[in-house]
Parts: C-alpha cells; structure tokens; sequence
C-alpha cells in the first residue's frame, strides 16, 4: 500500500515537472515587429472615419476604390468551371502557365525560348519566386551577397536575409531631385567585387517609381558584362509602368540582348488581380537546356522542401488566359486601362496641389511610373496625414497610386498642402534670402 502511494506521488511530481518545462518552451519569444505594408493596412481598417483612404497596399482598385475582377478572369473562370485538378492536369498546366511566363518576359520569338535554354518553375507569386532563387542562390554559391538598390521593397530584405544571403544596397534614389541617381549607380556597379549579384526592378520600381532610361539600361548592362554580375530581375509590375507588356520588359531583353545569364521573379497579382491565388514563375537562363533541365530540377527539389506545390487554381487561370488567344488579347487591353487610369490620377493630383498654390515641385509625380508615388513626404508629414485627415501611406511617403480616387483625390492634395505648409514657408525663405 505504501509503495503505491509513493508510485502514485512520483506520477504526479513527474506529470507537473513536465508540464513546467513545456510552459517555458516560447517564453523567450517576443512578437515579431510589424511589417510596413500590413501595418498600414491594420491602422486603416482601426479607424472608423468615412474619409480614411489607404494608400499602403499595391495592389490595383478600380475608381470607386474597389478591389477588381478583371473580365479575362471572370471569362477563365467560366471556361475552366468543373475542371477535375488530377495531378496529370495538375502538371500539364504548370509547365504551360511556365512556358507562357517565359515568353512574356524574354519575348515569344527570342532564342530562349526557341532552345528551351529557361530553367522555369511556378510559384507562390512575385514572394515565392523570390525565396526559391535567394534559397538556390544560397546552395550555389554559399559565399555570395545580393544587391539592393536603395531603397528597395522591404520585404526583399527579409526574403534574403531568411535564406542566410549577406545583402548591401547600391545607390538609386537622389531625393533631392527625386529621381535616379545614375551616377552613383553605375559608380557602385564598378566597385562591386566581381561576380556580385544585383537586384534589379525592371520597371516600375517599388516604391519609388523611377526607372532608368533604355540608354541607362543599355550602360547598365555593358557594367554588369565587365564586372560579371548576375543580373536577377523583380518583375511584379509589368504592363503597370508604360501600358504596354513589352515595353516594360524592356530593360530584360537588353541584357538578354548583350548575353547576360539571367535570373527573374515575376508575379501575377496586380498585373491578373490574383493576389489571393499567389500565381508567379520564377526563371533563369541557362547556357543550352541540359544545363536549364539540371537547374529546374534543382529548383523543384527546393521547392518541393518548402511547399511542395502551389494551388492548381490560380495556375490554371494564368494559363489559360495566356495561352487563348482572345483571353490574353482581352487581358492585354485590361493591363492598359489599369495603367492608364493611374496615370491619369498622377496627373490629376499634380494638378490640384498646384491649384492649392503649393510653392513646393510637384512633377516628380507625373515624371514616375506605375502603381507607386514616391511623394517625398516625410514620416513626420506622414504621421500628421494619419492623425489628422485619415490618410494611411507607408512612412517612407510611398503612395499607392492605385488608391486614388475621383472621389478622394480633391481631399488628398488637400491634406497634402496642408502638412507641407510648413517646408513650403521655408522653401520661400530661403529663396527670398537667395534673391
């Protein structure tokens, strides 16, 4: 009797030491900070005002500043109704959403593509095709870095910076012209150690809007020849810069042109409206397509550890928009009117703080390109937007473009004036003292 007693105390001290130590195992985890994008998103939907406008998420709305299903979706939806996902339709419509990426990106009649030398995968959108080359970057050439350009979207940093890449930024952004800062640029491409690989935004570059000229991008690549950099390219706004899916791909083919390997990410969320489906591809040019099977492989086996495979769904739709004929024409014509509207809102919001008087220069909004503006407001002007009129923007002044509204953009320049009043005092200051 007394042996059980002491069986049956040892149960317990052991059941209630073993659940003190489980208690312990997150003790030491704090919450993560708050990413940039998301934690405008939050804040907007906090405030309960009728006139709060979100600024921060880069995906397209329509004037009313309602998410869009754009019409080629809507008529691919219908066409693929009641299709059974097998794996064998599973498979066959991956490599055709791939095959059909890669034509948008290096051209559908290039050599690329006529020798089958793109080593192309699907995947979790601009994001996922991002982390699958940063994890394959890793494996290949362990002693490598990545170059940023300053600024760049921030989730780049934490996608590489998870996959163990050192990363350094390279000029781009002057913000006192608030425009490239080509000089710099090229003086940073030369004094990379050789075989260094860059990051670039190939069009309508997030967040701040501002591309190189075709003659940039010609010098640009002839550096990259000479210094042997890998050239990777983040194309999740094409169409978005210029209406027109070639020309945005523009600055690829020149390098393409020149015979540079290339590796790009490219996303169909804003470009389809498919941000919840995360549909993208990634590729990377190979030297002929034995090597391009052998780093395809590679790239599924990364893959495969991380997420086994995407949803069929979105894969799908991408693929047959693309490989119809009539869907992709009609998808073509889309493209050009989302990109079309936001550039009349750039023009629309110059205007009206010009009206307003605003002594400050206010062209950098027309001069940039695609779904962002970068406003040169600063987080102090950012924050006052926030409290006082219900404005949400990320605190680097990025303005998601695709916000802006008949509706609200009367009440956004003017709350614009109102908190750059104070620079604009100085400004005339300043240019009295000057005189």
């Amino acid at each position: 009797m007394y042996w059980r007693y002491l069986t049956r105390a040892a149960r317990r001290c052991s059941v209630h030491t073993t659940s003190s130590r489980t208690v312990g195992w997150w003790d030491h985890v704090a919450p993560a900070a708050k990413d940039p994008i998301n934690g405008v998103t939050e804040a907007f939907l906090a405030d309960p005002s009728p006139y709060k406008i979100n600024l921060g998420v880069g995906a397209y709305r329509d004037d009313k500043g309602r998410p869009v299903v754009l019409q080629c979706v809507r008529e691919a939806e219908a066409k693929i109704a009641g299709s059974e996902f097998l794996e064998s339709i599973s498979a066959s419509v991956s490599t055709k959403m791939v095959e059909e990426s890669v034509k948008l990106v290096y051209g559908k009649d290039s050599d690329v593509v006529k020798e089958g030398r793109s080593a192309g995968v699907q995947a979790l959108s601009g994001t996922g095709a991002c982390r699958l080359f940063a994890e394959f970057q890793r494996r290949f050439h362990p002693e490598s870095r990545i170059y940023f350009p300053d600024p760049t979207w921030s989730n780049h940093h934490n996608i590489w910076r998870d996959a163990q890449i050192p990363e350094r930024t390279y000029h781009y952004y002057d913000p006192d012209s608030k425009s490239l800062d080509f000089a710099a640029l090229m003086d940073d491409i030369k004094n990379a150690p050789d075989g260094s690989f860059f990051l670039l935004h190939p069009s309508a570059h997030n967040p701040t809007g501002v591309d190189p000229t075709e003659e940039q991008w010609r010098e640009i690549s002839y550096q990259f020849k000479v210094k042997g950099h890998f050239p990777f390219f983040d194309m999740a706004y094409q169409g978005f810069a210029s209406g027109d899916l070639d020309k945005d791909a523009q600055a690829i083919r020149i390098f393409l042109e020149d015979e540079h390997l290339i590796g790009c990410a490219q996303s169909y969320a804003k470009s389809m409206g498919l941000y919840g489906h995360r549909v993208g591809c990634l590729s990377i040019l190979c030297v002929d397509s034995k090597q391009a099977a052998a780093i395809r492989s590679q790239i599924q086996q990364i893959a495969r550890a991380m997420y086994g495979s995407p949803p069929a769904h979105g894969i799908l739709l991408v693929a047959t928009i693309l490989s119809d004929p009539n869907l992709k024409s009609l998808w073509i014509d889309e493209v050009k009117v989302m990109a079309d509207r936001i550039q009349r809102k750039r023009t629309t919001l110059r205007q009206n703080l010009e009206k307003l008087g605003s002594s400050l220069n206010w062209e950098h909004i027309t001069n940039q390109l695609g779904m962002f503006c970068f406003s040169g407001l600063t987080p102090y002007q950012v924050d006052r937007l926030a409290k006082e009129f219900h404005i949400y923007m990320t605190h680097d002044g990025r303005i998601s473009m695709a916000g802006v509204t008949t509706g609200n953009v009367n009440y956004l320049a003017n709350a614009i004036h109102e908190v750059t009043r104070s620079e604009q005092e100085t400004a005339k200051i300043l240019c009295s003292i000057s005189v």
